[in-house]
């Protein structure tokens, strides 16, 4: 899958990443409830528009991880990429306030004057917050830091226009469910969600159809 802004990260299944890793520091296989809650990952079916893939998982960051990649595509154009890792300690994790863990990376183009805007950064802190409550999903210890860059080509790339970029890294922990696992559907969609809004999409599904969303980009890439 190639990625908006250049590709997140090269492999094959994430699932067999996890086994790899989880027998390597387990010596055995996962733990139910978070083979429960990966395998509600691999059958979840989000929206059209966001095309999701497993994708190698950190290994230092939790005793288990999967994660998977997505790209917001339009047609033949890609307006928004990101990565979303689901972390798993059986023993708790006292920075996360229980035993599972969201982390996530997305980044989108931005035409300049947008990325000059000053209040940008809190309208797309909003936006995550605002994708998880709509959702009605309960979650706790959220963090994270909203990044905004441009790009000024000279000589040979003088020709180039000045780019802009929005990233947005976080993260947050899901309330557990039943048998201590999270509902990591739910939160999968809230996540495509976000995407979605920070790619210029309109909203779909639960939520407030007057959420302000980004205008389509100029100029995203064609695949």
């Amino acid at each position: 899958m190639a990625a908006a802004q250049g590709r997140l990260s090269d492999g094959a299944d994430g699932m067999d990443d996890a086994e790899d890793t989880a027998q390597a520091r387990a010596g055995g296989g996962l733990p139910p409830a978070f083979r429960a809650a990966v395998d509600a990952l691999r059958a979840a079916r989000p929206r059209p528009q966001v095309e999701v893939e497993p994708t190698p998982a950190p290994q230092r960051l939790a005793p288990y991880a999967y994660a998977l990649e997505a790209v917001v595509v339009d047609g033949e154009q890609e307006l928004a990429d990101g990565r979303l890792v689901l972390l798993h300690d059986p023993d708790g994790h006292d920075a996360w306030q229980g035993t599972f863990r969201l982390v996530t990376l997305v980044r989108a183009e931005l035409e300049p004057e947008m990325a000059a805007d000053p209040l940008l950064p809190e309208v797309c802190w909003s936006w995550l917050t605002g994708a998880l409550q709509a959702r009605g999903l309960a979650y706790g210890e959220p963090s994270g830091t909203i990044t905004r860059a441009g790009s000024h080509y000279f000589g040979g790339l003088a020709e180039r226009p000045a780019a802009s970029q929005i990233e947005i890294r976080a993260s947050w922990t899901p309330r557990e469910g039943l048998g201590g696992v999270p509902d990591t559907v739910a939160h999968l969609t809230s996540w495509c969600d976000l995407l979605a809004q920070v790619a210029g999409l309109p909203p779909a599904g639960p939520g407030d159809a007057s959420v302000v969303t980004l205008p389509q980009r100029r100029g995203p890439q064609s695949r």
